[in-house]
């Protein structure tokens, strides 16, 4: 759909292919089109899952430096706005979203990646935030989504050192949540949205919402929010059937329209 990001569709999984050679830099144009996918899955119910995917050498080595070298705070304050938008968006999407990391993803590469729901990474993958290298600080989610997935004080070490983070590290404090041979990656992260494809989309919309929405409020505002979604699916086609199967045939064995 775009020159640099491609969104192909594959059934009921859509891809979001990164295809800026040959780092995947993060230029404005890429935020843009990264933007215009996240927003196409979002609004097409045929689409069940998705999977973020920079090619079998590299996900993405991070912003546009030669964009930003020179730039002035006014026009990176407009920049970021943009960049954090974009990413957002992807966040936001409200079906199952699996980053499949090769080579590299650092600053905004792993910014992006962490939007994802799930991260499968090759085993010679490198992931970090190396904004610190060059005098600034990751802009675009890395001081917000990275310590809520890893801590606060992993987070700072990553952030503090600019360091590169391998897969079995990255594995080991849970940055990513798979490590497979690289040539293996794509074909794992497919594995893994498959399986939420032909799944309850409404319940799964449903989960990622109260989920997400619930971490960034106190208990009991998390609570009021788990309820609602909870008591809100009882009005769906889906729930009618994955409660009838499971009286008739048991556990697991349901087929859901995604109504």
């Amino acid at each position: 759909m775009g020159e640099f990001v491609r969104l192909e569709i594959d059934q009921a999984v859509a891809v979001i292919r990164l295809d800026r050679p040959p780092m995947n830099a993060l230029n404005a144009q890429v935020q843009d089109e990264i933007a215009a996918a996240a927003a196409q899955i979002t609004a097409d119910h045929d689409i069940r899952a998705a999977i973020i995917y920079g090619g079998e050498k590299v996900f993405a080595a991070g912003a546009d430096i030669n964009e930003m070298a020179e730039a002035s705070y006014a026009k990176m304050a407009a920049d970021t706005k943009r960049l954090q938008d974009s990413f957002t968006a992807v966040a936001k999407i409200p079906k199952p979203v699996v980053a499949a990391i090769t080579g590299y993803a650092l600053g905004g590469g792993l910014e992006l990646a962490l939007c994802a729901d799930f991260r499968v990474a090759g085993e010679s993958a490198r992931v970090g935030q190396p904004e610190i290298l060059l005098g600034v600080i990751p802009g675009a989610g890395g001081t917000q989504r990275l310590p809520r997935l890893v801590g606060p004080a992993r987070a700072k070490d990553i952030v503090y050192t600019g360091r590169f983070v391998t897969a079995p590290e990255a594995l080991a404090i849970g940055l990513v949540d798979k490590v497979v041979p690289d040539a293996e990656v794509y074909q794992a992260a497919r594995e893994m949205v498959d399986r939420y494809a032909g799944g309850p989309a409404v319940a799964l919309r449903a989960a990622k919402q109260a989920i997400d929405e619930g971490l960034d409020v106190d208990l009991d505002s998390g609570l009021e929010i788990e309820r609602l979604n909870f008591a809100g699916l009882f009005a769906t086609e889906d729930q009618r059937t994955g409660m009838r199967s499971f009286i008739e045939n048991g556990p697991g064995k349901a087929t859901f329209a995604g109504r």
